[in-house]
């Protein structure tokens, strides 16, 4: 079974409208061959939901996919990057993962960063699971880290335009 992680639902509902998954609970989603868990923002909420997931399904590839804000204005709101591996397919950026919201003034090291709340928390309990040929981490850039809330059918459309590529993983 292939896992998808999410930490916010809209992140999740374009992948559960177009691969047609059938609720399990209010935050798993799944088909035969599928199944999308969506464990909210931040450490302890990704790490109760990957173990869990990992304890109960059999799980034979990850995918985390989700929005994150970055320091680089050398990219484009919508671009989709690998943060854990180089693709033939998809341009890298390192990702860092925090407890907490970064923002631009924050930002000590100019090299061009993602940031986000869940993404090296996901990979390190995957990588216990999996080898890295079969974890991929996927974000979207959604923003220049200044703090904007984000919408959440803007977030699904970011998730939509970048479709095509990441179903070439699943």
């Amino acid at each position: 079974m292939i896992l998808i992680h999410t930490a916010l639902l809209c992140e999740a509902i374009y992948l559960i409208e177009k691969l047609k998954l059938k609720k399990k609970t209010n935050d798993i989603f799944l088909s035969k061959d599928i199944i999308v868990a969506i464990s909210k923002v931040g450490k302890k909420d990704t790490i109760k939901m990957v173990e869990y997931i990992y304890k109960n399904y059999d799980i034979s590839k990850a995918i985390n996919i989700g929005v994150a804000g970055t320091n680089s204005q050398d990219v484009n709101i919508g671009d989709i990057f690998c943060v854990n591996k180089q693709l033939d397919d998809m341009d890298f950026m390192p990702l860092i993962t925090k407890d907490s919201i970064v923002l631009q003034e924050q930002i000590v090291n100019p090299t061009a960063t993602l940031y986000d709340m869940e993404g090296g928390y996901f990979y390190n309990i995957s990588s216990r699971y999996l080898v890295d040929d079969d974890i991929y981490i996927f974000k979207i850039v959604s923003d220049f880290l200044d703090k904007k809330k984000l919408d959440k059918d803007f977030v699904k459309n970011l998730i939509k335009q970048n479709y095509q590529t990441i179903k070439n993983y699943f």
